[in-house]
């Protein structure tokens, strides 16, 4: 069969699900090939992570379509024979990192997110042994909630006696981090950040805490790093200026449903602001959004 792809979200950050599907398709003998709107493909894979990518529309010349991700609302795992197979990262020659998961799933149920609905109650997934690339001693871990399951913990205290860098992409749960778990973690060596999550208000003493309890194990303060999840803009704003006075650095991420809508201007403004920080250091929230809005003849 001659197979075709399509990361339809772009080449950016390496797909695992057609890595995946390279690597089977390749070792049932079959052709595998970025797609290439000149060529007759038996199969064609579509896959789209984020809602909000648009969606492929050029004509596709092939047998069969198929399409798959998040970003098609579509929550279906792999066949389990295409998840057993080792990434083929040979299609994204430019990216030398390792990419997978120790856990999938999560124990909590937060409205704004999809991986309860998509990937259900926590579980272990792979070991770290079983992610890392022969070529490569960095590893990007997409895990959603990796310190609260016993699973994810073991391979964080492994790691953390082995000489490779790791990077927890997703953010921390601070609730989950420990005096005992911070320990773990500040043991791990760190690519760049540590990354929590300060999603609600609620969410500010439980990561204060959680930060002290990394720069006692030793962490610096400057490897701590927060999502900042934007619905109410003045609500954001506050746990901004709280995390920034935490010595933690912020970056927020405007509120997109399992729909992909549009987040407002001002979130998206909102969002510009914290996240270019020579503009951030310079003024202040109020000063950068009434510019805003003067350019804008409003």
């Amino acid at each position: 069969m001659k197979i075709g792809l399509i990361d339809v979200d772009g080449h950016h950050f390496p797909n695992l699900a057609l890595m995946r599907l390279a690597a089977w398709h390749k070792q049932q003998g079959d052709t595998v090939e970025w797609w290439s709107g000149f060529t007759h493909y038996d199969r064609v894979y579509l896959s789209k992570v984020f809602t909000f990518t648009p969606d492929f529309s050029t004509v596709i010349d092939a047998d069969e379509v198929i399409t798959g991700g998040t970003g098609y609302q579509d929550y279906r795992d792999l066949p389990l024979e295409v998840e057993a197979a080792a990434p083929d990262y040979s299609i994204y020659p430019q990216y030398k990192r390792a990419v997978g998961f120790l856990t999938r799933g999560c124990v909590r149920q937060c409205p704004w997110c999809i991986v309860p609905r998509k990937e259900g109650q926590i579980r272990p997934a792979a070991t770290w042994e079983q992610i890392k690339r022969p070529d490569s001693r960095e590893i990007i871990f997409l895990d959603n909630n990796v310190l609260a399951l016993e699973h994810g913990l073991e391979q964080i205290d492994r790691m953390g006696r082995e000489t490779v860098w790791v990077d927890f992409n997703q953010g921390l749960d601070a609730r989950l981090v420990s005096a005992q778990s911070a320990a773990m973690l500040a043991r791990l060596h760190w690519i760049r950040f540590v990354r929590l999550s300060c999603d609600t208000s609620d969410m500010l003493p439980v990561v204060e805490q959680a930060a002290a309890y990394l720069q006692e194990a030793g962490v610096k303060i400057w490897r701590l790093w927060a999502y900042v999840l934007v619905q109410d803009v003045p609500d954001a704003h506050q746990r901004v200026l709280a995390l920034e006075r935490m010595g933690i650095t912020p970056f927020a991420q405007p509120y997109r449903d399992f729909c992909g809508t549009e987040p407002s201007s001002e979130q998206k403004a909102f969002a510009r602001w914290v996240n270019t920080r020579q503009v951030f250091k310079s003024c202040t929230w109020e000063d950068y959004n009434d510019s805003r809005r003067e350019r804008n003849g409003r």
